[in-house]
């Protein structure tokens, strides 16, 4: 396979913003209560990938776009229906599937994190939000940290399905997916 023509998809900030993402979401996830402050660093730092990935979105290079592999929904599920027959297209950026993903993950995460910083302000009295959040009823603090468990929990149930998408994709087109948001290069054809 080293003879076939390789072509750079993925740039340099998104393969940062993607596995930076990762890292700290698992950080954010594994630290839950036990260590708040790395917990919270972890938040922020999710919140600003975040923020840096939606203006990407918009002014990055062409796979990195929204405009570019954001597709309507009849298309999303025509392209799960064809995996599910063995004969899904192959795209050299992200597919209607994997284009899906990404807006429903970036969504659940944006939601974890307003939320995290509900529930920070209104149980340490602490963040951006501690003066709006610190005379809160308890009742509020309380709905903001199961709706952030929830979504956190639901983040971690996305991001397998994301994994086993990769590898789905990955087995039914030949190319190793890992390995192309690690060297940005997908096989020309």
């Amino acid at each position: 396979m080293n003879d076939t023509k390789q072509i750079k998809v993925w740039d340099l900030l998104v393969r940062i913003f993607h596995w930076s993402l990762a890292g700290a979401f698992f950080i954010a996830y594994l630290t839950e209560d036990d260590w708040l402050e790395l917990h919270v660093y972890a938040g922020y730092t999710i919140a600003a990938l975040i923020s840096f990935r939606l203006l990407w979105g918009l002014v990055g290079p062409y796979h990195a776009r929204f405009k570019n592999f954001v597709r309507p929904p009849h298309e999303v599920f025509a392209y799960i229906k064809n995996i599910a027959t063995f004969q899904p297209k192959r795209y050299l950026g992200h597919n209607p599937a994997g284009g899906a993903m990404v807006l429903v993950l970036l969504t659940s995460l944006l939601i974890t994190v307003l939320t995290g910083v509900l529930v920070y302000g209104a149980e340490e009295m602490a963040g951006p939000l501690a003066n709006l959040m610190g005379n809160a009823p308890e009742f509020l603090g309380e709905l903001f940290e199961e709706l952030h468990e929830f979504f956190a929990n639901f983040t971690l149930f996305l991001v397998v399905l994301h994994v086993a998408g990769v590898i789905l994709a990955g087995l039914q087109h030949g190319e190793n997916l890992v390995r192309s948001m690690i060297n940005g290069k997908k096989r020309a054809d």
